[in-house]
């Protein structure tokens, strides 16, 4: 037993220790939830908030332009600004307009809604004309361009088409975009059809004909009186000569 006594107090030292290391233990915290990620901008969240905007919405995802819309806005340092044509403006044009069109067609119709950097309306207002949008086409980008009118309202023309800046759904870098009463018709895709060919010239008359017929009559009618004077003439001389025997 007395072998044992060493070994005994060791242990007996070791006890408490025990007691102080697992409260200890026990208290370590548990790692928090991760922090949540930054807010980012998603366009079509802002369209359904403004309530009117479905047939853009509904482009938007079907030609999958909602997707590089919100990376492009999310990993671009300059920006974007939208012209968000109403549900109305799409029912103003005429019936099958947007169906007749291709989805390339959809797409660059889309893009030319969107400016490549963040503009405010007064931005807009003292830009230089012409200001390229994300639309291209066969001979290069697609532009927009702005003037103020005398109210001191901002107007977008493509050429075919000029309408106010509205209602601003959103007007905070690193995103504007501003409701359109007009859908934004490019050149390239609704220019004007060109001209018709001019009718062929009707075939003229043949106005020679009528002198030359005019002109034979009145030949005619000198040699008759050519035929009566000599008549006259013949009747005068046979007088004379008779008259002389």
């Amino acid at each position: 037993m007395a072998s044992n006594s060493p070994l005994a107090a060791i242990l007996l030292t070791l006890i408490p220790c025990l007691f102080l290391v697992i409260p200890q233990a026990e208290a370590q915290p548990t790692p928090g939830p991760a922090p949540a990620p930054s807010s980012t901008l998603n366009l079509t969240a802002i369209l359904e908030n403004g309530g009117q905007y479905s047939t853009l919405i509904q482009i938007l995802r079907s030609t999958g332009l909602d997707t590089q819309i919100y990376n492009q806005l999310n990993n671009s340092n300059q920006g974007l600004t939208l012209f968000a044509p109403t549900d109305n403006a799409f029912n103003n044009l005429n019936q099958g307009t947007i169906n007749s069109l291709t989805q390339q067609q959809q797409t660059e119709l889309v893009w030319y809604h969107v400016l490549p950097e963040y503009y405010s309306i007064a931005n807009l207002e003292i830009v230089s004309n012409p200001v390229r949008t994300e639309g291209t086409n066969k001979n290069g980008v697609d532009t927009l361009n702005f003037t103020r009118s005398s109210n001191n309202q901002v107007n977008v023309t493509s050429g075919l088409v000029t309408t106010p800046l509205n209602n601003p759904l959103r007007q905070k870098y690193p995103l504007g975009v501003y409701e359109v009463d007009k859908v934004l018709l490019p050149e390239s895709l609704f220019g004007k059809s060109s001209a018709p060919a001019p009718a062929p010239a009707a075939i003229a008359k043949n106005t020679s004909t009528t002198p030359s017929v005019s002109t034979g009559g009145g030949s005619s009618g000198s040699n008759g009186r050519n035929v009566g004077l000599g008549m006259v003439a013949g009747i005068g001389l046979f007088c004379m000569g008779f008259l002389l025997q």
